[in-house]
């Protein structure tokens, strides 16, 4: 199965303090404003965190930087892949998201070549994310996305106002 996995379109790091985050980003690397969403939901209907549903909340906050999504991820509430991954390293690099071509088609063959889904979900049809070990890439997560129309509109909106 021959799968394009597509470019890598987002670099994310979680952290403790999104705020104190952002604020080195912009200071010391140049990225412009940031588009912050407190309190993020994702509930057990739509999200799974290692096969079982998943109830947690997240602050987001995203800026773009030469064309490159930047994504900062503070966990509030729950257990999930962020948790996880401050309780075992601390603040830092978290993930890379490639938007594949066929979705469906790149998880099953991450999955066909012995890789698990984490950590995954559906945003009300407006986009659906699965997270691997990324250990292979070398990083902590892969992150595989699909980008509906009102997300990607979104996203245009948050990488004008990074300018």
């Amino acid at each position: 199965m021959t799968v394009n996995y597509g470019p890598i379109t987002q670099i994310a790091w979680v952290t403790t303090d999104v705020a104190a985050t952002e604020q080195l980003l912009s200071q010391q690397f140049g990225v412009g404003a940031w588009t912050r969403l407190p309190d993020i939901e994702f509930g057990p209907q739509t999200c799974r965190f290692r096969d079982e549903a998943a109830d947690y909340v997240a602050h987001i906050s995203l800026s773009y930087l030469k064309g490159m999504q930047l994504e900062l991820i503070q966990p509030v509430r729950g257990a999930n892949i962020y948790t996880e991954f401050l309780d075992r390293a601390g603040p830092g690099l978290h993930h890379v998201c490639f938007e594949p071509d066929d979705f469906d088609t790149a998880i099953s063959k991450l999955q066909a070549d012995g890789l698990a889904v984490i950590q995954q979900g559906d945003m009300a049809g407006s986009m659906r994310f699965a997270y691997v070990d990324g250990a292979f890439a070398g990083v902590p997560y892969v992150e595989l996305a699909e980008i509906g129309p009102d997300m990607r509109a979104f996203y245009d909106y948050v990488a004008k106002q990074a300018v």
